[in-house]
């Protein structure tokens, strides 16, 4: 684990102040790098306030690096320069789909891991780090339904990724209990496969049942607490693997600082223990 991140909150705009006074050892900060790619303002400007007393991570959600076409050349230099504005301790992106022929659409979309898709994505990844001048990691994304045509297992497809790159992987470990529960497979059996040592940032996150179908799909809402379900898995990773930075994910629903920061003191915790233990 880095000498300075431990577990971070995602920084959402009501909670600037707060975030800027917190002294919670080990504590950084995560923000969608879309919403401060701007040269002025206050968004920014507070961005920089909470950059100068807390590391920040940028967690991004256009690149499209799962689509047809090279990531937009004008996105990347617009993300190139909030990069060398904030000097983020973390930079991190999804292995998804969210752009056609120029239109963005406003989800993370799946893909048939192929060869071919393996070739494009890589080919993205390091056009990617290029641009930015310095690596990235890859999340593992939801699934809701199964897709015929995968010639890759998803944990192969995402070491190769690495392998071929040189990035990092970032394990949401919600997204792989959802995608547990919908599809069918065994969580902890999958948790165990992942490989550790490329593992740069864990997330954790709160699901929600689907209104209509319920429990036979659950939705990776970011709108609730973490699950005692998905804070056994983070427990199980962590214990193989080691601490990692670690991110309280909360989109909806979003709630006082502290309740987050209750979140924040969990993983924080666990990640003490780790590090004791394994100094013991």
């Amino acid at each position: 684990m880095s000498a300075t991140l431990a577990a971070g909150v995602g920084l959402k705009p009501e909670h600037y102040e707060a975030a800027l006074g917190a002294r919670a050892e080990g504590l950084w900060f995560e923000v969608h790098p879309e919403n401060y790619m701007v040269e002025g303002g206050p968004r920014i400007g507070w961005l920089e306030a909470i950059r100068s007393r807390h590391p920040v991570s940028l967690h991004g959600v256009s690149l499209s690096l799962a689509g047809e076409a090279e990531p937009d050349a004008a996105h990347l230099e617009r993300l190139a320069e909030l990069v060398r504005r904030i000097q983020p301790a973390l930079i991190s992106e999804h292995l998804a789909w969210s752009t056609w022929n120029g239109q963005y659409f406003p989800d993370l979309l799946p893909f048939q891991r192929t060869t071919a898709a393996l070739h494009r994505i890589a080919s993205n990844i390091a056009r990617t780090q290029d641009a930015l001048g310095t690596e990235i990691a890859i999340e593992n994304p939801s699934h809701y339904l199964h897709i015929d045509g995968h010639e890759w297992d998803e944990i192969d497809f995402l070491a190769e990724l690495s392998r071929r790159t040189d990035c990092k992987l970032l394990l949401d470990i919600n997204n792989v209990y959802v995608s547990a529960r919908n599809l069918g497979f065994s969580a902890a059996d999958w948790i165990d496969r992942f490989p550790r040592a490329l593992v740069g940032e864990i997330h954790l996150a709160g699901h929600t049942a689907d209104p209509t179908l319920g429990d036979a799909l659950l939705i990776d809402s970011h709108d609730a607490p973490i699950s005692p379900e998905v804070w056994q898995l983070y427990r199980r990773f962590v214990e193989r693997a080691g601490a990692r930075p670690t991110l309280i994910e909360r989109d909806g629903n979003v709630p006082a600082f502290e309740e987050l920061m209750a979140e924040q003191d969990c993983a924080a915790a666990e990640l003490q223990r780790v590090s004791q233990e394994a100094s013991a």
